[in-house]
C-alpha cells in the first residue's frame, strides 16, 4: 500500500483550505428545503446585467475556441472607464487567483507576507500554500491597526495585504490614515490594497489609491464579483505600475479567464444602469437593516460593504444553523474566530424582510435551547 504521509508535503496539515458559504443546491439537497435565499458569501443579490446575459447567449457558439489569453477588448474597455493605460491591468480568475501570482511573483524565500489576523483568509492560506510565512496584526476595534502593522514589517516582509473595506467586518481605512501609512513603508516592500467592494462605499474620507499607481509600491485589486454580480463567472483584475504586471504576466497561466467572463465584463462595463441600480438599492437596504438591528437591540459593525457583521446572543454557529432550518443561509465567523459574530450579505428587499423576520422570531422565542438541541448543537 502507498505510504500517503510520505507522499504529501510535511505541512500540508497546516493549512486550512477555505470554507465557502454552503450552496443553494447543497442545502437542499441536505436539508429537502427548496425556498432557500442565500445571504453568505456577498454576492449580488440583485441578479445579472441583461446586457451581461445577451452578450454571454452570443458568445455560446465560440465556446470550442480557447478565449483570448489577454483579455485584450476587455482589457481597452475597462482601461477606458478607469482612465489608465490598458498596460496596468491584468485579470485572474477571481481576485483569488491575482493573490496567488502576486505572491508567487513577489515573494523570495525567506521573506513573508504581512496582514490582519481578521480578514479575507486567502491572503494567509494562499502564501502558505506557496510555502511562505504570514505575519498577523489583530485588528483594533474591528479595524485594520495600521499603527502596530508598520511597527511588525521587518526585513523579511515582502508583501502587505489589506482588505479595504475588510472582509469579514465592513469597516475600513481611511484616508489620512493610508496615506501617512503607504509614506512610511520601505522601499522593498509592496502594499496590495483589496477593494473587492469599492463600490459599494459611501465614506467620504475612503482611500483614493488609483493615483499613487505610478508613485508607490502598490497593487490594487478589484472584482466583477460583487456590485458587478459575475460571481460565478469568477474574473477579477489588478491595477498596478507597468513593470509589475509585466512580472505578474510571466506566472500568469495562459486562458485563465474564460470567454463567457470576458465577454460578459465587456457589456456589464457598458451598463451604468445596471451598477447604479444595484449600488443604489443595497445601499438604502443596508440602511434600513441598521435600524431592524437598532429596533431588536442587535449590536452590529457599520459597514462599507454590501453585508453586515452582527453580534448574536446565540452562539454564532448555533444561529446559522438554525436560520439553516429556515431556508436561510448567512456566514458563521468561527473561522475567524469570532464566535459571537455572524455576517449577513444585503439581499433583496424581500430577502431581508424574511430574514429579519426569522431573526426577530428566534430572539423573540423562549425555546431556543430546544430548537439548537434538535439539530445537534
Amino acid at each position: 500500500m502507498t505510504d500517503l504521509a510520505g507522499l504529501l508535503r510535511k505541512d500540508i496539515n497546516k493549512i486550512n483550505a477555505y470554507i465557502p458559504g454552503k450552496p443553494i443546491d447543497l442545502v437542499k439537497r441536505q436539508l429537502g428545503i427548496n425556498n432557500i435565499i442565500k445571504l453568505a458569501s456577498n454576492e449580488n443579490a440583485y441578479g445579472v446585467s441583461r446586457k451581461a446575459k445577451r452578450a454571454i447567449i452570443k458568445s455560446l457558439g465560440e465556446i470550442f475556441r480557447y478565449p483570448d489569453g489577454s483579455c485584450y477588448y476587455l482589457k481597452l474597455a475597462l482601461a477606458k472607464k478607469l482612465k489608465i493605460k490598458p498596460e496596468n491591468l491584468i485579470f485572474g480568475n477571481g481576485s483569488d487567483e491575482l493573490i496567488d501570482i502576486i505572491i508567487k511573483t513577489f515573494l523570495n524565500p525567506t521573506e513573508e507576507i504581512l496582514t490582519a489576523k481578521t480578514t479575507f483568509v486567502e491572503y494567509e492560506i494562499l502564501a502558505l500554500a506557496n510555502g511562505f510565512k504570514a505575519k498577523t496584526i489583530p485588528l483594533r476595534n474591528f479595524r485594520y491597526d495600521l499603527e502596530k502593522m508598520r511597527e511588525s514589517i521587518s526585513r523579511k516582509t515582502k508583501v502587505i495585504f489589506i482588505s479595504n473595506p475588510n472582509n469579514p467586518t465592513g469597516t475600513y481605512i481611511t484616508k489620512e490614515e493610508f496615506n501617512k501609512f503607504i509614506e512610511s513603508i520601505p522601499k522593498n516592500t509592496l502594499v496590495v490594497v483589496d477593494e473587492a467592494y469599492n463600490e459599494f462605499v459611501t465614506a467620504k474620507d475612503f482611500p483614493m489609491t488609483m493615483p499613487l499607481i505610478g508613485r508607490k509600491n502598490i497593487i490594487i485589486l478589484r472584482t466583477f464579483s460583487k456590485a458587478y454580480g459575475l460571481a460565478g463567472l469568477r474574473i477579477g483584475y489588478a491595477i498596478a505600475r507597468k513593470e509589475f504586471i509585466q512580472a505578474m504576466e510571466r506566472l500568469r497561466q495562459p486562458f485563465n479567464v474564460n470567454l463567457l467572463a470576458q465577454k460578459a465584463a465587456e457589456a456589464i462595463l457598458t451598463d451604468s444602469s445596471y451598477l447604479y441600480k444595484t449600488k443604489k438599492n443595497i445601499i438604502s437596504q443596508r440602511e434600513k437593516m441598521y435600524s431592524e438591528f437598532e429596533s431588536l437591540g442587535i449590536d452590529y459593525i457599520p459597514s462599507q460593504a454590501n453585508f453586515i457583521m452582527f453580534r448574536t446572543k446565540l452562539d454564532g454557529e448555533k444561529l446559522c444553523q438554525i436560520l439553516l432550518r429556515k431556508g436561510i443561509i448567512i456566514r458563521d465567523l468561527k473561522p475567524y474566530n469570532l464566535n459571537k459574530y455572524v455576517r449577513v450579505t444585503i439581499g433583496t428587499a424581500e430577502e431581508n424582510k424574511r430574514f429579519i423576520k426569522e431573526l426577530k422570531r428566534i430572539l423573540e422565542t423562549n425555546n431556543s435551547k430546544k430548537e439548537i438541541s434538535k439539530i445537534g448543537g
